[in-house]
């Protein structure tokens, strides 16, 4: 599929989607959507791909949806926007059963900011930031945005974050648990592909089930999460990654995973 609003390459089991409408501030439209959605799934069917990193072009990550696509057009109703193109997206990548790095190389707002919080680890230079813009312009969070904010940073906090729609610095994220880390912004591409290059050459299927664990561990009970565990580490005992791992270790060596 030809791309026009997103770059997407593969190299080295790693897959590189690129938010590509700097002039826009990478503002979501429905082409850019589906083309986010079509290379999300492209990277979970090959056998290539072992992590997605999600980054922009130019001076910010996304600033959310584009207005102007949704006011300018009659009849556009943000219940079909949602049900049709954003919840599908962010199912997608939460689902994603190899590692989703979010590399926000600056302002990440309303879906942009949530967009990036749907990856399993979030990165943001220096001089980024995230702001839940939803209230000023009155509508509610979307793309999974009330789900993520209480659970990364507490109901206070998410309330604060989402009632006010003030802006909050990479520094800040990081200091709240919002992301995994700040990185300088000269450094946030050396520090990204350092990452997805440990993620890209560790044990894919184990990750994978780490993530579902996880995730399913903000529902389960303690007993619930006990048989889960049992199960996902009998799946995971039966992969060569395993096998590998426990030969490494026993002849002293870094192991050498091939994501089978």
């Amino acid at each position: 599929m030809a791309f026009d609003c997103i770059r997407f390459d593969v190299s080295d089991s790693i897959a590189t989607l690129t938010l590509d409408r700097p002039d826009k501030l990478n503002s979501f439209t429905e082409a850019m959507l589906r083309e986010i959605r079509a290379a999300v799934d492209e990277a979970s069917r090959s056998e290539a791909v072992r992590v997605l990193v999600m980054t922009g072009s130019g001076r910010a990550f996304s600033a959310g949806q584009d207005l102007s696509e949704v006011t300018g057009k009659p009849g556009v109703e943000l219940r079909s926007l949602l049900d049709e193109l954003y919840n599908p997206l962010i199912r997608a990548i939460r689902g994603l059963d190899k590692p989703v790095v979010a590399s926000v190389n600056g302002i990440a707002a309303g879906a942009g900011a949530n967009l990036a919080l749907a990856a399993d680890i979030v990165l943001a230079a220096r001089s980024a930031g995230f702001i839940q813009a939803f209230s000023k312009i009155g509508l509610v969070p979307d793309s999974g945005g009330s789900h993520a904010l209480p659970r990364l940073v507490g109901r206070a906090r998410a309330l604060g974050l989402t009632l006010l729609g003030e802006p909050v610095s990479a520094e800040t994220a990081e200091a709240w648990g919002l992301i995994w880390a700040c990185i300088d912004d000269d450094k946030l591409e050396e520090e990204t592909a350092a990452l997805a290059r440990r993620l890209a050459d560790g044990p894919t299927a184990a990750l994978g089930l780490i993530k579902r664990a996880i995730d399913a561990a903000a529902t389960n009970s303690l007993d619930q999460q006990l048989d889960l565990e049992r199960d996902y580490q009998q799946i995971a005992s039966q992969t060569e990654d395993y096998r590998e791992g426990v030969r490494a270790f026993l002849e002293k060596r870094p192991p050498r995973f091939r994501g089978k």
